[in-house]
């Protein structure tokens, strides 16, 4: 019995491929699902402008409140400070002067960011201090990080000696002190820079090395070591600090 129900299944298949009316609905049917693939893309493009536009305007009229806030009478600007913070919690979080863990100069205070949310910035100070600084900040101090996301970072560390001394010989000391050191970073350079300045109304020689630190955590204790060993090699090698030189004319 199942013989002849196959035999008319193929038969049908069959028929319905070699005929024109089925071909002509399956090339309407194809042509329908290409259009509606193609009418999907711009609609996509519609909604992402659309939100695109929406928080454009969400941040406008943020802004025209606060600036209401700023007219308004002593009373009313106690909200003023709330939403600058709310409005600079979300430049934060798009614009991203920083991120958590780095290593940063904001609000007038230096330490790692713990934590980042709409209203202010928590910052893990070098004296292990948890301090709260509001969002406001950013639109009225400038922000410094160290290393933006990386682990190494940059440590400025200044030098002084005489005028009279072996500059050539105390900047290798320096170089040499900062390769040796357990924190420093071998895949970067290390550059010192030399210049005359003048300090406390006489003039010095300024070295300036610029090595980096494997860990942003380590700077302090970096930047304590090479002190150590540069002030070892100065001794050593009989480079003096800056002293007031009297000529004879």
């Amino acid at each position: 019995m199942a013989v002849p129900w196959l035999a008319a299944l193929v038969a049908f298949i069959w028929l319905r491929r070699r005929s024109p009316v089925w071909s002509r609905l399956a090339e309407l049917r194809l042509a329908e699902t290409d259009r509606r693939e193609q009418r999907a893309t711009p609609n996509l493009l519609r909604r992402a402008l659309r939100l695109l536009l929406g928080f454009h305007r969400t941040l406008e009229w943020l802004s025209l409140y606060a600036m209401t806030l700023w007219l308004l009478p002593v009373p009313a600007q106690s909200l003023r400070d709330s939403v600058a913070s709310f409005i600079a919690g979300i430049t934060i979080m798009f614009d991203r002067p920083f991120q958590v863990g780095d290593r940063v100069a904001y609000g007038g205070e230096y330490g790692d960011i713990i934590q980042i949310g709409l209203r202010s910035v928590r910052m893990n100070t070098l004296d292990h201090n948890i301090i709260t600084i509001p969002n406001n900040k950013v639109f009225t101090d400038v922000t410094s990080s160290a290393n933006y996301g990386a682990l190494a970072m940059q440590v400025g560390m200044d030098f002084y000696i005489g005028v009279d001394q072996d500059a050539k010989l105390a900047a290798e000391l320096i170089r040499e002190a900062c390769l040796t050191s357990p924190y420093v970073f071998l895949a970067q350079p290390i550059p010192v820079l030399a210049k005359h300045v003048i300090l406390q109304d006489y003039v010095v020689f300024h070295l300036k090395a610029r090595p980096y630190v494997f860990d942003c955590k380590y700077e302090k204790p970096f930047e304590t070591d090479v002190h150590f060993r540069v002030l070892e090699a100065f001794r050593d090698h009989g480079i003096a600090p800056p002293t007031v030189l009297h000529r004879q004319l």
